[in-house]
């Protein structure tokens, strides 16, 4: 496999190994929307939608709807505060907000790492 058709490496934290694979052979699925971190497994939608209808497997229905964000114009920063915020809303403390918005500028949307 060439260097130019890599997709991604990504550590699996079960088994230390790292995970190669290409673009044309496997769509990306991933366990948090990778635009606010939430699980999409908590999403009560089951995740935002493509412009085609479909599920999206990447971002959760808060973020991604229709096949576009519902805030295209926020930083990462913003949305690291919005995360804080509901979190404590929920009645989080402090410190737990801060600990799951503090990789938000890692995920997809903000790191410039392509999604499909």
């Amino acid at each position: 496999m060439s260097r130019n058709n890599l997709s991604a490496l990504v550590w699996n934290a079960k088994r230390p190994v790292w995970i190669l694979w290409r673009d044309d052979t496997m769509a990306t699925s991933y366990k948090h929307c990778q635009s606010c971190g939430m699980p999409l497994s908590k999403d009560a939608h089951g995740g935002g939608t493509n412009a085609d209808g479909s599920r999206s497997r990447t971002y959760c229905s808060h973020c991604f709807a229709g096949g576009r964000f519902a805030q295209p114009g926020i930083t990462a920063g913003e949305m690291q505060a919005l995360v804080k915020g509901k979190l404590r809303e929920m009645g989080f403390p402090g410190f737990v907000g801060w600990f799951f918005a503090r990789k938000i500028p890692k995920l997809a949307r903000w790191s410039g790492r392509r999604v499909e």
